[in-house]
């Protein structure tokens, strides 16, 4: 395998992409267990999602490389840091990404809502929405990322809009009981960014970067995450009572992620070195994406 090839597999971060899918599964998955499932819309699902994903990390590597905001940075080598990577080429990379997200937005629109110009109209916005979001979370002057408000944008993108969102593609109805799941996911994927950011911490405040962990500092940051995890933990209890699938397989795999949330907690609560919060960050996202599969799985018996 070529450096090349190799520098680009490592601009895409393909650790990141268990997460960006995991509300694609739930979602799907609800509306199989509605009879709706379709194997075309819930490919194009994963490959719009993911195409989505790769361009907002290619776009990270960019934004963050040109301010100098990596240059200490903790974790895993960036690709236009280190060099690996020029920057006319990164721009190349994150047009062709563009193009890519475009196209598989609109294959997936079309195939999904045939008929509804208003649902048309709306899921467009959100692909340009989530195309112009990838793209601004660290490139340019006003980039949001810099200001706090990453947090907010995962939380939306991650949750609500990933599951709530690739359910209505199959169903063009709004089915209410997702929003304990996409809650549980939204503030999952939050979690997962300010556990990045509590890491580079030290690093983003020099470099101006004002995340929420920079605002809040090292301890607040800390009761901040802690508040995430047990808002989450909360909604997998909500969503387990309210659909009431107390099979003793479904008993054991939720109480299972609620223990090794509430350990990942006691896992925060003991660190003090910035550099050990990035060996929590590839844990938190498994138990996400194992909680997706878990209430997939509940879907697919039911």
């Amino acid at each position: 395998m070529s450096k090349i090839l190799i520098s680009w597999i490592k601009a895409a971060r393909l650790r990141t992409l268990p997460l960006s899918v995991s509300g694609i599964l739930v979602g799907s998955f609800a509306a199989y267990a509605d009879g709706l499932f379709n194997i075309s819309i819930f490919l194009l699902s994963l490959s719009t999602t993911i195409s989505y994903q790769i361009l907002s990390n290619f776009a990270n590597d960019f934004g963050d490389g040109i301010k100098g905001t990596d240059k200490n940075r903790i974790g895993p080598t960036r690709l236009i840091q280190s060099g690996q990577i020029s920057k006319t080429q990164m721009i190349l990379g994150i047009k062709i990404s563009v193009f890519i997200s475009i196209i598989l937005t609109v294959i997936l629109i079309f195939t999904s809502l045939k008929g509804s110009l208003f649902n048309i109209a709306v899921f467009l916005f959100l692909g340009i929405l989530a195309i112009i979001s990838a793209i601004k979370y660290t490139i340019g002057k006003n980039a949001y990322g810099y200001i706090g408000l990453g947090d907010i944008f995962v939380f939306i993108f991650f949750g609500l809009v990933s599951v709530m969102g690739s359910n209505f593609l199959y169903s063009s109805e709004i089915k209410l009981e997702l929003i304990f799941p996409s809650l549980t996911l939204g503030f999952l994927s939050a979690a997962v960014l300010n556990l990045n950011n509590m890491r580079d911490l030290r690093n983003d405040k020099q470099s101006k970067k004002n995340t929420i962990a920079v605002k809040l500092g090292a301890q607040n940051s800390k009761i901040y995450h802690y508040i995430l995890i047990l808002l989450s933990i909360i909604n997998v209890l909500l969503f387990y009572f309210n659909t009431q699938q107390n099979s003793l397989f479904n008993i054991i795999m939720v109480f299972s992620v609620i223990i090794i949330l509430l350990y990942h907690i006691f896992q925060v609560s003991i660190l003090s070195r910035e550099i050990d919060f990035d060996k929590l960050l590839k844990p938190l996202v498994l138990t996400t994406f194992f909680y997706s599969l878990i209430i997939s799985s509940n879907y697919i018996l039911l």
